[in-house]
Formats: C-alpha cells, structure tokens, sequence
C-alpha cells in the first residue's frame, strides 16, 4: 500500500476505534480492579492507543485492529502491575508481596457485562442522579465536556465541576463494580436508561461534531439496550420502548444526509432508503413496551417516531399532535415545546403556531429562531430572514449552518424578486 494511502485510512480509522474500543478497555479494566483505579485504566487505554499510532504508522495495520488493542492493553496493565510491584520491593523496601494480576481477557461477552457493569456502578446513589450521568456519558461513552453539556442543555463549567466531585467520591468511597442486587439495579435502571437515550440522541443529531449524524454512537446505545433487554431483571417495558424509538430513528439515517454529508429535511427525504427491516424491529419492541401500563417518556416518543415512518397516513398529524400533547405533561423540555409546536403548525397551520413558540421566550435557542424562521417564511421573508439569522449564530454545528445558511439565500432570493 503506498505511503499516503497508508497514512490516510490509518487517520480514518484511529478514531473511530478510539470511540468505539477506547471506553471498553476501560471498563473491562476497572470492573477487574476497581473504579479507584480509573484514572489508572484510562492511562493505559491512552497509551495502547499512542502504541497503536507509532506502530500503525511503520508496520501498517494489523489485520484485527481491535484485538490488537486488546492485547497491548491487556500486556500493558501486566506491565504495570509487575513494575508497580518492584518499586513496592526495591524502592520502598516494603514486606507486602508484590501485586497479584489475575487474569483476565476481552471478548464481545466479558466487554458487554463489564460496560453494563460500569454503568450500574458509576450510577450509585451516593452522587446525585446529574452527577451518575454526567460520569456515565464520559467515562463509558467518552464524552467530551461539552458534548455532554449539550446533551444536558447546561454549561460546560458546571459539568465540569460535576464531574470532578463524582470522580472524587468513585476515589473515596472506593466503589466497586460488584454483583448488584436485584433492588439495587431495579433503582438505578432510570438512570442508566436515561444514559443510553442521551448516547443515542448525540449519535442521531450531533449538535458538536461536524458529521451532523455520527452512527457509531446510535449502535453502541443499540447494542447497550439489547443487552439489557436480555437481562430479566432489566427487560422492562421502558427499555422496549427506547429500543423501539432508537429502531425507528435509525430506520432513516441513511436518507437523512446526501452523498456529500449536507442535511436532507423530512419531507425531502428518499423513502426508499429508509430501513423496513429496522422498522418492523421497531414494531416488535413497541407491542412488547405495551405490557402493563407504564407509560414513560420513552413510550410516546417511540409513538411519535412510528408515525413518522408512515407517511401515508393522512392522520398522522393529528396522531403525533395527541402524543406531544401527553409527552410535555410527563416531562417538559424546550425541545418538546418546540416540537409540539411545529406539530400544532401541521396540523393548524402556521399562524396558530407562532404565538405558541413566541411565548417560549427561548431567545437564546438556535431552535426556536429556527422554527419561527420556517413559520414566518410564508407570511413575512424579513421576519423569517432574521430569525434565521439568529439561529445561524446559535448554532454550532456546522452541517446544520449550512441548512441556514441555504434557506437564508432562497428567501433572500424571494425578498429581491418582491422588491422588484
């Protein structure tokens, strides 16, 4: 393979497996010796990956890229241990017998249990349900600070500060990623749930990345919740349903961006492309959330999303209308509101919507200016011009500017052929 070849597909794929693989090297890691030694686990997992770097560069990649991980991870740990236990002998003249290492490997099996593990044990009670998430979102799905600032619509320096009082009480308290009781996974199964949902929503519509869609998130939340759903204690309703909304939503990533990665709206969206087969998943885990009389967030969110793929329906509107209606009294968000409103704007058209987004005051929202932009743009191009434009500058992600920015232009076109 030629040199820039080599280096190009080596640049594409160290970071997609440090997304991927990076987390699950540390938690098979610490569920072996302890969240106190997280710190500790995250410096291997960065060394394997500067390992691979080096390496990668003058020997090529190896045939099996994440077992190679795997492998100068599992020896580096060993390294660790043996030199941490010379420096017990040598330098510190200590009687204690040098660490013992047990063995330990990583397959599909052991990396499932151990990420599932780490979930229930960093969302321990002893931090506040904020701080469980915030922790989850970093140490199992990688996170950067500011993604989950977005993902939890709060400032960056406050999560940071969450983040450093979690990781000191996983330090002080010296948790441990035991066998939980039935009780204990039953109280935390909210949070963890709420983690998966949050990973998904990132990977579906990522609001810090410049691909707007970042699959590998939407899989790995996937590939979380089945395991849960295979657990009798964890399969419950709720999980049914947000594998059900996350079968929906996944249906029609592949239509939601063209060949060259820009946004495709709905309704220009290419039918064809959507995925059947994720559908009628979608269909089974929903009739399997219908078991009892939960309803959740998850419930009608996955409703909402169901009659999104039917868009022959000439109800659907109203459908979608009734289920955001019941969904901003169980649980209020400013992107609900939002979202009911552009409903009510299908449904009733846009001039009943405008008075219901404007008494949001959700100035500082890119999706607000946004919508009232599309509201507008039938009935006043100046107005919805402006808005756009507020909306351009609140907006980090750069596909999404370019949707702006693209709409902006059309009606500027229109405003220069009504002047005329």
């Amino acid at each position: 393979m030629p040199e820039e070849k080599k280096s190009a597909s080596q640049q594409e794929l160290l970071p997609h497996l440090f997304r991927t693989e990076y987390t699950k090297i540390i938690a098979v890691l610490c569920r072996h010796f302890g969240l106190k030694q997280i710190e500790i686990a995250e410096d291997i997992a960065s060394d394997t990956f500067l390992k691979a770097h080096e390496h990668w560069g003058i020997n090529g990649i190896p045939e099996n890229p994440a077992a190679w991980l795997y492998t100068v991870a599992k020896n580096k740990t060993k390294d660790y241990f043996k030199h941490l236990g010379v420096f017990e002998k040598k330098v510190k003249e200590a009687i204690k017998p040098a660490p013992f290492v047990p063995e330990f490997e990583f397959n599909d099996q052991i990396i499932s249990d151990s990420q599932l593990a780490m979930i229930f044990a960093v969302c321990n009670p002893a931090n506040s349900t904020s701080i469980q998430i915030s922790l989850s979102l970093q140490i199992l799905c990688g996170f950067s600070v500011e993604e989950i600032a977005n993902a939890l619509l709060t400032k960056a320096e406050t999560i940071k500060k969450r983040l450093q009082r979690g990781r000191a009480n996983l330090r002080n308290n010296n948790f441990q990623i035991n066998e939980l009781s039935e009780g204990d996974i039953t109280s935390r199964l909210e949070t963890v749930t709420k983690t998966i949902y949050l990973v998904f929503n990132e990977g579906y519509f990522s609001k810090t990345n410049d691909q707007i869609i970042r699959k590998d998130l939407c899989s790995e939340a996937i590939r979380l919740a089945l395991v849960l759903s295979e657990n009798l204690l964890t399969n419950t309703p709720r999980i049914n349903a947000l594998l059900a909304l996350m079968c929906f939503q996944s249906s029609r990533l592949d239509a939601r961006t063209d060949d060259k990665g820009q946004i495709v709206l709905f309704e220009d969206q290419d039918k064809t492309l959507w995925d059947q087969t994720l559908i009628a998943r979608g269909n089974h885990y929903l009739i399997n959330a219908c078991e009892g009389s939960d309803i959740s967030k998850y419930h009608l969110e996955a409703a909402i999303a169901y009659w999104h793929t039917t868009p022959t329906d000439e109800n659907k509107w109203q459908h979608i209308l009734q289920l955001y209606n019941q969904l901003i009294l169980i649980e209020y968000s400013p992107i609900t509101a939002l979202n009911r409103a552009f409903a009510i704007a299908r449904v009733f058209g846009p001039d009943k919507a405008i008075p219901e987004v404007e008494k949001l005051h959700l100035t500082e929202s890119n999706h607000y200016h946004g919508l009232l932009g599309y509201l507008y743009a039938e009935t006043d191009v100046k107005k919805a011009i402006r808005h756009y434009e507020k909306a351009v500058g609140l907006t980090k992600a750069k596909r999404e500017k370019e949707v702006l920015m693209k709409e902006i232009k059309r009606l500027s076109d229109i405003e220069c052929i009504l002047d005329l």
